[in-house]
């Protein structure tokens, strides 16, 4: 299973904002959409930065309540792993795993495609382990 495959099912679909953008906007679009994080873009999809749940409570906790008013750049982590169309399953929870974190935007011709979540990786394995059971099954009862 690869991230093409991922995204052919779930879509390209990604909310992102501008590192222009105040804090409190970000906040409210996770709030609003019930998602965990951002990618930061310049409007023209290339990707500058990801801001995540994390991001937000380590820079609330920092600044207190000002940290409303600070930019999204202020606040985002710059330095995005990124995957591509052809990372497997397997790659991608490896990146995530080591990296900590729960969201990986995908790459193609260095501009944002989409993105991958953690909960897009674990359904996928799921669905590969009751497969595979399944064909062990129908292997045993055949044979």
């Amino acid at each position: 299973m690869t991230v093409k495959a991922i995204l052919a099912a779930k879509g390209h679909d990604v909310v992102t904002l501008g590192p222009n953008e105040k804090l409190a906007e970000a906040i409210r679009i996770l709030a609003e959409r019930k998602i965990g994080a951002l990618v930061i873009t310049n409007g023209d999809r290339k990707i500058v930065g990801i801001l995540s749940e994390r991001d937000v409570v380590r820079v609330i906790a920092k600044e207190g309540v000002a940290a409303l008013d600070i930019t999204v750049r202020a606040a985002m982590t710059p330095k995005v792993k990124i995957c591509n169309e052809n990372h497997t399953v397997n790659e991608i929870m490896e990146i995530m795993t080591t990296g900590r974190f729960r969201h990986l935007p995908v790459e193609k011709d260095g501009l944002l495609d989409g993105i991958v979540s953690i909960g897009d990786v674990v359904k996928r394995r799921i669905e590969t382990v009751e497969r595979e059971a399944e064909e062990i099954k129908a292997y045993i009862a055949t044979a």
